[in-house]
């Protein structure tokens, strides 16, 4: 057992987070493990909407506190007696997600997909999988990608989210010189425009009705942005995207990352006939979809869940080659205990990213 304490932001409920003292992960058993000592935590939608709500499908259950954070890096603290490409000092990004290794969907490439996939920050129905809003935090050492000498652990934070977009960019076949609309100018909205461009697309557009985010799109990644209307009707502003775009018969692929209805509403109506739609952001767990549209334009549509195989690996490509600029989305950082702060941050949508330094020592 290391010895120091292990300090965590614990969600009791809605609206209620304590910090407390939970017991550090032990490697004894865990030869293939190591212990990470969190520097930074990022904040995702779904913590906010932890805050907000106690949970999204699973809910903190009385008794069972979690804790929240699953983008995080820090540095390795220890190493289990089977681990021999990591040593204590490295700095890490770190794959949050603890797939069985052993089920069909491990077995076939799709580990994401896993049933027993022990993800940070899962409140139950089993035992509760804590985050990364801890001082330490256990993981598969192959969970585990060093960050470059270059890069700050506040930028190696951006993996996680990076690596969604990949997934979503991967899913939809892109080809070279093909038209890119994303939905939603968020974290994962934006890193998948900076995806996009890396794969070799054409034009790319990103919506949003965040004045502030899409001129960070513009600045930050160069790409062309548009402003949905919310006082036409969705149809109204496919004609009008596609008009002012240049786009003719639409988008070949569309990335949704938002989970609205009225977003996926617009990316049906404006995409290609033909073209490939990928739901990446998650929402209400059902909404209006134009069913017909999309049958009528024999579109390929596909959900999105996390991240897969290589796709961490190929994150840390692009930003070990200076590929995607992981410092500017980095909007504001905020102490430990200030943890609340953030989140409240990130749900007043006055940034592109949050971080929480757990660890003021390491930067």
């Amino acid at each position: 057992m290391l010895s120091g304490k292990n300090q965590a932001c614990l969600l009791y409920g809605a609206g209620d987070a304590r910090f407390e003292d939970i017991p550090t992960p032990s490697l004894e058993e865990s030869p293939r493990d190591v212990l990470i000592r969190i520097a930074y935590t990022g904040v995702c939608g779904s913590d906010v909407h932890f805050w907000m709500h106690g949970g999204i499908n699973e809910m903190v259950r009385p008794g069972f506190p979690v804790t929240l954070g699953h983008e995080a890096s820090g540095v390795v603290a220890a190493i289990g007696t089977a681990v021999t490409t990591l040593k204590v000092g490295d700095r890490v990004a770190i794959e949050p997600g603890f797939p069985c290794r052993h089920c069909s969907f491990c077995l076939a490439g799709k580990y994401n997909l896993c049933p027993e996939m022990a993800f940070a920050a899962s409140p139950g129905p089993g035992p509760v999988v804590h985050g990364t809003l801890a001082t330490f935090f256990r993981l598969p050492a192959d969970l585990c990608y060093k960050l470059p000498d270059h890069l700050g652990l506040d930028e190696g934070v951006i993996f996680e989210p990076l690596a969604v977009a990949i997934h979503g960019l991967r899913l939809s076949k892109l080809k070279p010189g093909q038209d890119v609309l994303v939905l939603g100018a968020g974290p994962v909205g934006l890193l998948s425009c900076a995806v996009a461009r890396e794969f070799g697309a054409g034009r790319i557009t990103v919506v949003d009705i965040n004045n502030e985010r899409l001129r960070f799109a513009a600045k930050e990644l160069e790409v062309s942005t548009h402003q949905f209307d919310t006082a036409i009707s969705v149809e109204k502003n496919a004609e009008a995207l596609v008009t002012e775009k240049g786009l003719r018969e639409g988008p070949d692929v569309v990335i949704e990352a938002t989970g609205v209805a009225p977003c996926v509403q617009l990316g049906i109506e404006s995409i290609k006939k033909g073209g490939s739609y990928v739901q990446v952001g998650l929402g209400k767990k059902t909404v209006e979809f134009p069913l017909v549209v999309m049958s009528e334009k024999e579109i390929t549509l596909k959900g999105c869940f996390r991240y897969g195989p290589g796709d961490f690996a190929l994150a840390s490509s692009l930003v070990g080659r200076g590929k995607i600029p992981l410092k500017a989305f980095v909007s504001k950082i905020f102490p430990f205990h200030q943890a609340p702060e953030a989140w409240e941050a990130a749900r007043k949508g006055q940034g592109v990213k949050f971080l929480i330094q757990v660890d003021g020592s390491q930067t």
